[in-house]
């Protein structure tokens, strides 16, 4: 009965505050699928606020399955240009050639044939089918596992374990509005049950939250650190251009230009110049400047004064910049 209760107060607030979001529009359901799966891959580790602007271009671009698995390479990477975490594209055109290959250009509505795409997990096919298929399935991610989290006051580290909060998600309950109740429980995250200041006087369902009763929003983190990885990134430059080169080397940042690196371990007396978070990877940066000519496979010379029609990734922008301005 509990459940019920959720589910009408949390629609009925979502009805009347959701906001106007691109892949929310009323299209087609192929259309709607289709939204639902680049917008899905977007937001992987990425704002909604920042994800709006890019996905307008993208589906612009590429307005359905069959243009987005033709599309190349290069004008991927230039669409996805500032949103990060290139592999993500990568894996959308070959989920995009997978859909066409083995599943008729039609998008999977069963989580064992959407789990076998690249780059989908259990939480991205759970969104797919809870938004894009209406299926009864609550997709956590971090907006609804803080909700969840506050209004059942979990606090210790087996509580907030990922197994238990799967558990503890059925307190939210169903509804034959399985897609809108999944964006509204997102919505309720990002809007009200804010990482610091939650607005807790516009929340739907404060009444019976533990947190609310109890005035402590603060939130348990856990306890995963980031491995300190330490590089020394080499500057060759000559008329005014820096060397660039295809990264074979490195996991992060795969076959995109990046400056000559080279990782080390364990240094003593590392002076950095720039600090970078890649995932879950701090980057302990040190420039070094070099005149040999020395020759690098997949190399080219750019021209700072072009940074923006080149192809480049944020994190060799940012050193671009960095070396500008010193």
């Amino acid at each position: 009965m509990k459940e019920k209760i959720i589910t009408k107060k949390v629609l009925k607030w979502y009805d009347l505050n959701k906001r106007s979001l691109p892949w929310r529009k009323k299209v087609s359901l192929k259309r709607k699928q289709y939204y639902t799966l680049v917008s899905e891959f977007m937001l992987q580790q990425t704002q909604v606020t920042t994800v709006i602007p890019f996905f307008n271009k993208f589906i612009k671009d590429l307005p359905s399955i069959d243009s987005l698995a033709k599309v190349n390479e290069k004008k991927l990477i230039k669409l996805w240009e500032g949103l990060g975490y290139y592999s993500r594209a990568r894996n959308l055109k070959k989920t995009a050639r997978a859909i066409i290959k083995n599943f008729n250009g039609k998008l999977p509505i069963n989580s064992e044939d959407l789990l076998t795409l690249p780059g989908v997990g259990n939480y991205t096919a759970n969104a797919i089918l809870a938004i894009a298929f209406n299926k009864p399935y609550i997709p956590l991610d971090g907006n609804i596992e803080r909700v969840l989290k506050r209004y059942l006051y979990l606090k210790k580290e087996k509580e907030i374990e990922k197994d238990n909060l799967i558990k503890k998600k059925i307190i939210f309950g169903t509804t034959l509005r399985s897609s809108d109740y999944a964006q509204a429980l997102m919505e309720l995250g990002a809007l009200i049950c804010r990482p610091s200041n939650p607005i807790c006087g516009q929340c739907p369902i404060r009444k019976n939250c533990k947190s609310y009763r109890k005035k402590d929003f603060t939130l348990t983190k856990n306890t995963k650190k980031n491995r300190e990885k330490y590089f020394v990134l080499k500057v060759y430059k000559k008329d005014q251009k820096y060397l660039l080169i295809k990264n074979t080397k490195f996991n992060f940042l795969k076959n995109l230009s990046i400056f000559p690196m080279e990782e080390l371990s364990n240094p003593k007396n590392f002076n950095q110049n720039l600090n970078f978070k890649m995932s879950n990877m701090n980057m302990n940066i040190k420039i070094q400047y070099s005149k040999d000519n020395h020759k690098f496979p997949s190399s080219y010379w750019f021209d700072r004064k072009k940074l923006d029609s080149y192809m480049l990734p944020s994190f060799t922008k940012k050193v671009v910049q960095y070396l500008e301005k010193n």
